[in-house]
Order: structure tokens, then C-alpha cells, then sequence
């Protein structure tokens, strides 16, 4: 390979799968964020999230060999990816407590009160994502943080579309009421919701 940033995904696919290290490495980086993304809002925090995305980037390079292409090769990394993430929230609650106390602490760089909101209302936001069951997790990370469509949900998770979709409102129905029961507890205010 040549490091040609412009190479489509199915050559970079083929090229990893013949053992090119470089196409293997350009391939995990051009997905790397996006799987950054669906670890964090999964895990709620980012030492859970670096050992998830740790994981997955693991799993993948594994399981390349045996990638047959029915699906997107991003499709197949989001399931992937999100499989590991389940992996660590079962291990996460074998863990004793305060194993998970850095999860709730404020990240402090900034005492202006924009940036203190904007930290309290995404820890609001986590903790609501964390108390989901995962079966309506997973579906809301990837249709509002990842902007997936259903379909592709559908496929990263195998289930039906419409299974999709239910799970995907009933998330976000608990994820208001979550956030509107802290809001109201702690503020008097109403927390954002996540976009629909």
C-alpha cells in the first residue's frame, strides 16, 4: 500500500485481509472515532470505554481474516464494537463499587459556569445512558450519537427493524424521564434530552 488516504474501504478490507499492516492501520483509524463514540456513551465513562474500545480493536483485527463482506465492514465493527462494550458492562458489575467512582467525576479543566453546565448536563446524560437495560442502550447510541438509520442498527444488532424502533422510543422515553426526574430533583430544571 501506498498510503493512499483516497482507497475505497472494500480495497483497504482486502488489502488488511492479505496482511497489510498499513491498510490495516489506515482501515481502524478511519473508523477509530466513530467506535470511540459508541464505547463512551455505552460505557459512561472513559477508562471503561478505552478498555472496550481496546477490545473491540482487538476483536476486529482477529476476526478480519474471517470478515466476508455480507455487511458493511462498518457495520460489521459498530456490532463488533458493541459487543465488547456489553463485555465490560458485565465485567464492570462483577467489580466492587469503588472500581466505578471515577465515572461520576466531573472533568474540572474549566470553572466557567457554560462549561461546568455543559459537564454536569453530559454526566447527567451518562448516568442516565448507564441505568438504560442494554437492550435499549445500544439501539439509542447508535440511532443518536452515531446517526445510524434503523436498518443499519438493525444489522449491527440482528434484530428486526421494527424491534429497532421500539427499542430505540422506549429508550428514550426512560432516558426523559431519567433525566427529567434528576433535572427536577436537583435543579428545578429540565436536562437536555438527546436529539432525535
Amino acid at each position: 500500500m501506498d498510503g493512499d488516504v483516497d482507497i475505497d474501504e472494500p480495497a483497504l478490507v482486502a488489502a488488511a485481509q492479505a496482511g497489510d499492516r498499513r491498510a490495516l492501520d489506515q482501515l481502524l483509524r478511519r473508523h477509530q472515532p466513530q467506535l470511540w463514540k459508541i464505547c463512551r456513551r455505552l460505557t459512561g465513562n472513559d477508562a471503561d470505554a478505552g478498555d472496550a474500545l481496546q477490545d473491540a480493536l482487538i476483536a476486529l483485527v482477529r476476526g478480519l481474516p474471517r470478515f466476508d463482506g455480507r455487511a458493511s465492514f462498518a457495520t460489521w465493527a459498530y456490532r463488533v464494537t458493541t459487543n465488547a462494550c456489553l463485555d465490560e458492562l458485565r465485567r464492570r458489575r462483577r467489580r466492587p463499587i469503588a472500581d466505578d467512582a471515577h465515572a461520576t467525576a466531573p472533568d474540572r479543566r474549566d470553572d466557567r459556569p457554560d462549561v461546568a453546565s455543559a459537564v454536569t448536563d453530559r454526566l447527567s446524560i451518562d448516568a442516565a445512558l448507564a441505568a438504560l437495560p442494554a437492550e435499549f442502550q445500544a439501539p439509542v447510541v447508535l440511532r443518536d450519537v452515531l446517526g445510524l438509520d434503523y436498518g443499519e442498527i438493525a444489522a449491527v444488532l440482528e434484530i428486526p427493524a421494527g424491534t429497532v424502533k421500539s427499542r430505540i422510543a422506549r429508550g428514550r422515553a426512560a432516558l426523559a424521564r431519567t433525566l427529567d426526574e434528576g433535572g427536577n430533583r436537583d435543579t428545578g430544571r429540565r436536562r437536555p434530552t438527546p436529539r432525535s
